[in-house]
């Protein structure tokens, strides 16, 4: 059962609630998506983790707010939520846009002199070189092409896409999500590198983050963990059970045994 927080806007939130957790694990959902994506994953992890789920303004207790449309108000959006929540060890692990959101958080805790996660996990998102080389803009296709791309994707019941009315309170957050993640773009002089150890993980057939270009995160660090490619599309996680949330474990386990992550100098 998930359970909502008490304090914060509902953005960041708990799976199950942990006294005293040895670590937390903050999975960040995908462009459209919400919480849902991982709601079953709090299961695979040990007793003394506490899972935290996110939900971008637009859905979940946040879904009369209109959706975020640029990646740094998501970014501080969670931010602000995430600092009651790092008195633990704790770790990231990001899909597609979620992928996004834990890089940039990572930056920005790294960038404030602030705790810092052991361990982020990137999946089905490519490189930065890799998507700025390849832009693309599903957020201005009409409402017919953009319903028959995220059947493509998979990740959306087709009911949903069926049903004029649920189309219609999907569609304004499908394009605000789509929005903020074509129109990123890394500036020139800014580092990406990534600050802590961190793993990439995807799929052989996605369209959207090839094994070339997930490859492509090995430039971005040196602490770079290698990257993980499954059978599948963009969404290959959603039916393998707990096999991905087991190598997130192991993954961040290696991390805690190793020295903390701390901001660079």
């Amino acid at each position: 059962m998930v359970t909502r927080p008490e304090t914060g806007s509902g953005a960041v939130f708990p799976a199950r609630p942990v006294p005293r957790p040895r670590a937390r694990l903050f999975l960040f959902h995908h462009a459209g998506g919400s919480h849902l994506a991982f709601r079953d994953w709090a299961r695979y992890f040990p007793p003394d983790w506490e899972i935290c789920l996110t939900d971008a303004p637009g859905r979940g207790m946040l879904a009369d707010e209109t959706p975020v449309e640029d990646t740094e108000t998501l970014v501080r959006t969670f931010l602000d939520e995430l600092l009651l929540r790092l008195d633990r060890p704790f770790a990231f692990f990001g899909h597609s846009m979620g992928a996004l959101v834990a890089h940039e958080l990572t930056l920005a805790l790294a960038a404030a002199r602030l705790p810092v996660p052991v361990w982020l996990g990137l999946s089905g998102r490519g490189c930065p070189r890799a998507v700025a080389e390849r832009p693309t803009a599903l957020h201005r296709l009409s409402s017919g092409q953009l319903r028959a791309e995220l059947a493509r994707m998979g990740g959306t019941p087709q009911h949903v896409l069926d049903d004029p009315e649920l189309w219609g309170l999907l569609e304004p957050v499908i394009r605000a999500d789509f929005g903020l993640v074509e129109n990123w773009r890394p500036a020139v002089d800014r580092d990406l590198d990534v600050p802590v150890p961190f793993t990439v993980f995807g799929a052989a057939r996605d369209p959207w983050a090839s094994p070339a270009e997930l490859a492509g995160w090995a430039e971005y660090g040196e602490r770079f963990r290698g990257c993980r490619v499954f059978e599948g599309g963009h969404f290959y996680f959603a039916s393998r059970g707990g096999e991905i949330p087991s190598l997130v474990e192991q993954e961040v386990r290696a991390a805690l045994a190793g020295a903390p992550a701390r901001p660079r100098s």
